[in-house]
Formats: structure tokens, sequence, C-alpha cells
């Protein structure tokens, strides 16, 4: 309405300010504890909507993110596709350290890709990481007991030996995960991919090799590409979460109470959580 209303006024009274919203999506996929923001359809669902509630040519999006959950991956990025069509918004995404894996596969809902040339972007892959521990119950006398109904309830269980139908069961699912990865980048990035063997293998490269590969389009920072393109007025309007920090995970002002045990949970879970997306971003070299 507001642009409607300034293409009626006469040419001198328009404004020529072009405000541009920016959401800055940072951290590991997955869903969200109690205690720990990550980034999740629920965590972002309401910064992406406003963002396309702005009267706005386009949309921009900052993305840092080392992957983690495929399926929050894909919620996101569909989010964000459903809303450029219905509000007819262009989406412009800019890779800040790294867009990997999951990361990428949200950045591939813009309509252009810019990074840095130092940026890490690709890793177009699946990967299932876990510890086991069945020589350690033995020595230190613990034995483990599963009582399951289902013969395949507690396969890839850490605490016994693997077996090699669970391996295989397990590489098929990521298979088929890794195959809808590959088919959503190339339903987006079309002929800008390069015909390189090493393109779906799972193997990462700097924004400038990105680039060559047709996995960005153009090296280049929010700033300077957004006033480039709508001229040297534009203004970014950071596009912040509507509550504060805290009281997203209802530690104050919130009708719902933690106990000993829920805070203690949590915080084992969040350890736990920690540990997993400190060897997600180390991957990277961050």
């Amino acid at each position: 309405m507001k642009r409607l209303f300034n293409r009626l006024l006469p040419k001198s009274w328009r404004s020529t300010v072009v405000t541009i919203p920016v959401i800055r999506l940072q951290g590991t996929i997955m869903a969200g504890g109690q205690f720990r923001q990550n980034l999740s359809l629920a965590s972002t669902a309401g910064l992406i909507e406003k963002a396309f509630s702005f009267d706005a040519p386009a949309v921009a999006i900052s993305i840092n993110s080392p992957g983690g959950s495929p399926v929050q991956s894909r919620l996101i990025f569909k989010r964000i596709r459903d809303l450029a069509i219905e509000k007819n918004r262009q989406v412009l995404v800019f890779v800040e350290d790294v867009a990997a894996s999951g990361g990428y596969m949200i950045a591939v809902a813009g309509d252009e890709i810019f990074a840095d040339p130092s940026s890490i972007v690709g890793s177009i892959g699946v990967v299932s990481a876990s510890f086991g521990f069945p020589e350690l119950m033995k020595k230190i006398g613990v034995e483990r007991r599963v009582h399951t109904a289902g013969q395949n309830k507690a396969v890839l269980d850490p605490f016994k030996p693997e077996k090699k139908e669970d391996i295989e069961r397990l590489k098929a699912l990521q298979l088929e995960v890794h195959d809808t990865f590959i088919d959503l980048v190339k339903e987006r990035r079309g002929t800008k991919l390069k015909d390189d063997p090493d393109l779906f293998t799972g193997l990462f490269w700097t924004g400038k090799r990105g680039l060559e590969l047709g996995l960005v389009d153009a090296l280049g920072d929010m700033r300077t590409v957004l006033k480039t393109r709508f001229g040297s007025k534009t203004q970014l309007r950071l596009v912040s979460a509507p509550r504060g920090f805290l009281s997203r995970f209802g530690l104050f002002g919130s009708n719902k109470g933690f106990s000993a045990p829920d805070i203690a949970a949590a915080a084992a879970s969040g350890v736990i959580d920690a540990a997993e997306e400190r060897a997600l971003w180390a991957r990277f070299g961050l």
C-alpha cells in the first residue's frame, strides 16, 4: 500500500529511500531445547514472517551455519520460498563465515546467493556420528540390559558392538536424505551448477571456488550489494525477535515454571548439544 501511495504522489514528493528487511540466521540447525536457541522452524518462523510483511522489493538473509538437522533445514527453506512466492519478493542470501550442509540448503532459498571470497560453502552430503562404548562397559563391570518389543528397536546401541546390517540400514537412510538434498540444490541452482564430480560428495569450498562451481552467484557483502542495487540511500532494517532473549526460554515473564529436575535435565542435554555444535563448527576450522 505504501508503495502504491508513493507512486500516486507528484514525482518531486516521492520518497527515494528503500528499506530492505534483513534476517540473520546464525547457529547450528536443530530443534531447540528449553535453554538453547538453535535454528529451527519454530525459532525462525516469526522472523521470516515479519521480514516478508515489509513493503520492500526484496528480503535479505544473512546465513552463518555449519548445518544440522536436514528436516529443520528444509522446513526453513520451504517457509522462505512459500512467502517469497506469496508476497512476490526477491530473496537475496548473503553467506558470512559458512553456509554448509543444512546451512547451504537454507541458502538455496535465495534467488541469488552472495559470499565473501573466504566464506565456506557446500558440504552437500549427510553425516551421522556417534560414540561406541562396548569395551568400556566390560572394564567398569556394568551390564547393559535392554528389552524391546520389535527386533530392530535397539539398532546402533552405542553400548553394543556395531552390526553390519544395522550400518547398511543407516547408510540406506542417509542415501535417501542425500538424494533429497541433491534434488533440491539442482532444482534451485539449475544450469548455474558446473559439472564437477565432487559437487555432491560432501566436500566444501571457499566462496571464491563456490562461485566457479555455481554454488554462489557473486562475491560481495550485504551493504555494498544492496546499496548498489537499490540506491545509495537504501536502508537495512534488521528484523529481530519480538520478545526479549530471556523470555524466549520462559525464564522471566512466563506462567510456566521450571523445577530443579527440569533445569538439571536441560543442563545435561545442553552439554551434549554444545559438544555436537562445537564439532559441527570445527569441521570448517571455526
